[in-house]
């Protein structure tokens, strides 16, 4: 019998440290992984809430994101492997600050790339993927008419990638990624007040050319539409003050 009683004791001892390790165990599970940090900076960047220059300390988001600084260094590093984080030594990680000279590099590369893209998905484009564009338009002028500028960043930077992936070719979908997080750097640091960066309509129109399937009118539309956007922006420096990360990532 004390034997019993004693593996009933040992029974309950470990019931009760298996119950109060399980809290501990879930809260772990819970922590974002690198991947989820990785996409929360980029959409913080996209929507605006991370100007250019913005440094970007290990210590902070690590703290923020209740995660390790090696997490934080790994996502810091794929960020830099983009070009979307510059790494100054003995001064850490800042976000990207696009010169004037980059901007305009980033879109000449898109105005090489990008009519390209969308007469392989005038080709390739289905009635669902014509569908899933106009929807995505009407999200643009939702948040047009909400005067929501982070959500028409988002959304106007969504629209290229979609035809991107229409179009099928893997890599310059994920080329055009790239394009689109610093084209988004480049509109936060050089925006100009109260003229928008990506002109209201001109999606729609891409969006009609590609289902008349005019390969020859999309691929100058693109172009024409790119060149409004780069002529919309104001190459002058803006300072910004220093971020609240805590907000940023609430």
């Amino acid at each position: 019998m004390p034997q019993a009683g004693a593996s009933q004791g040992a029974r309950r001892t470990t019931t009760a440290r298996t119950a109060r390790a399980r809290p501990a165990v879930a809260a772990k599970a819970a922590l974002p992984s690198v991947d989820t940090i990785h996409q929360r900076v980029l959409t913080a960047l996209v929507e605006h809430r991370l100007p250019p220059g913005t440094k970007l300390g290990e210590e902070r988001l690590a703290k923020v994101f209740g995660v390790s600084r090696t997490q934080i260094r790994q996502v810091l590093e794929r960020l830099a492997h983009d070009r979307i984080v510059t790494v100054v030594h003995n001064r850490g990680a800042f976000v990207s600050s696009p010169t004037v000279e980059e901007a305009r590099e980033v879109f000449a590369a898109r105005r090489v790339i990008e009519p390209d893209l969308i007469r392989q998905a005038v080709r390739m484009a289905t009635k669902a993927d014509i569908r899933r564009l106009r929807e995505h338009v009407a999200l643009e002028s939702a948040a047009r008419a909400a005067n929501d500028k982070r959500a028409i960043i988002r959304l106007s930077g969504e629209f290229h990638q979609m035809i991107a992936e229409i179009a099928g070719n893997r890599y310059l979908a994920k080329t055009m990624r790239d394009l689109e997080t610093l084209t988004c750097l480049v509109i936060i640091l050089y925006d100009a007040p109260n003229v928008p960066a990506c002109p209201y309509h001109e999606h729609a129109d891409l969006v009609d050319v590609i289902e008349a399937r005019d390969e020859k009118h999309a691929a100058e539309r693109m172009i024409e539409h790119l060149r409004h956007v780069e002529a919309s922006l104001n190459f002058e420096r803006r300072s910004d003050g220093e971020i609240d990360f805590e907000a940023v990532f609430a």
